[in-house]
């Protein structure tokens, strides 16, 4: 259940974040922080990561839809997973939701997050990628025990 609760708390705070930079900043409207270091920048993106495949909703809108419905038939065997893959879990499918109700509205992605040297992002994209990496990092430290255990029966 603190799962279903951590997804939704993205969520919100994807949606709350888009609609503070919405209703106070125009688009392409840069605010520094730290200048030339971060800046709040408010930008439509048309594409995925980087602005690749621009304009291409539909693509995203199936490959999201696509991810959700990959994490749901699979759910009973993510929730019997250690906490760092149903955490991961739950903030992808938190990340995914934001991002896919932006492109269910306009087409477009609100982000805002402007380091510099990195396109700009949102809430959602810092839960997806952290998501994910929560994911990729069980598996591994899972795969290393296993090889460890073998290494270790194999000298007995």
């Amino acid at each position: 259940m603190i799962l279903i609760w951590l997804g939704a708390l993205v969520f919100v705070a994807d949606r709350l974040t888009k609609l503070l930079i919405t209703t106070h900043m125009t688009e392409g409207e840069s605010i520094p922080v730290l200048p030339n270091i971060f800046h709040i920048t408010f930008v439509l993106n048309p594409g995925a990561a980087f602005g690749m495949l621009a304009h291409s909703r539909s693509l995203f809108l199936v490959v999201g839809l696509a991810a959700l419905a990959a994490v749901w038939y699979f759910r009973k065997e993510i929730l019997a997973e250690d906490l760092a893959v149903r955490a991961g879990a739950a903030l992808f499918v938190g990340g995914a939701l934001g991002n896919l109700w932006d492109r269910f509205r306009t087409g477009l992605v609100i982000d805002f997050l402007d380091f510099r040297i990195w396109p700009v992002f949102n809430v959602a994209d810092i839960a997806i990628c952290t998501g994910v990496a929560l994911i990729v990092l069980s598996l591994f430290r899972r795969e290393a025990a296993e090889q460890g255990r073998e290494k270790n029966h194999d000298r007995t």
